[in-house]
């Protein structure tokens, strides 16, 4: 079950194209066995599975690449926007620790969710700022800043996941399709 939905929601990450991906998978039997199973396998080439949450019969999964995280949080800015925010530490199991609790605190996605998925700065500000309206454009993201690199991300991410699927479907596993960090 897990394997789909890594193929389906976290192809530009296993293919290092993106820092992470987030997902929801439903509480079935074998859901945490298969879960750490993955984060065993996947950890050999240098990605992470971890749950943020547990809701309403639904586990939030979260694939990342703790290397690129890492550097993502040290991207100018960050630092001060996740501190306003009670981030105290960029290391990524701190950071990931503080937004599980930012997570059980409401129902919603803290905005801030958008660095960890590796959305630019600019565009979580500006969806704050603007409330989530007026954006340029959307995709995995609203964009408020640059729009043509944001679009050309989108095309890549939206071409990755097919030709995973594709390849997935005809009998590659994650593990093949996973590049190594």
């Amino acid at each position: 079950m897990v394997e789909r939905y890594l193929i389906q929601h976290g192809s530009p990450t296993l293919a290092g194209l993106k820092t992470a991906s987030m997902f929801c998978v439903p509480l079935e039997e074998d859901w945490e066995t298969e879960t750490a199973l993955w984060n065993r396998r996947l950890a050999q080439k240098g990605l992470s599975l971890t749950v943020l949450r547990r809701q309403n019969g639904r586990a939030l999964l979260y694939l990342y690449r703790p290397s690129q995280l890492a550097r993502d949080l040290e991207e100018p800015g960050v630092k001060a926007f996740l501190a306003d925010r009670g981030y105290e530490s960029m290391q990524p199991d701190r950071a990931l620790s503080r937004l599980r609790a930012r997570l059980g605190e409401t129902q919603r996605f803290p905005h801030e969710v958008g660095l960890f998925l590796g959305y630019p700065l600019g565009d979580v500000t500006g969806f704050i700022q603007n409330q989530g309206r007026n954006c340029k454009c959307s995709g995995c993201w609203k964009v408020y800043c640059n729009e043509l690199e944001a679009q050309k991300r989108f095309a890549r991410f939206r071409k990755c996941r097919e030709v995973y699927t594709r390849l997935w479907s005809q009998g590659r596993t994650v593990w093949q399709l996973t590049v190594a960090a």
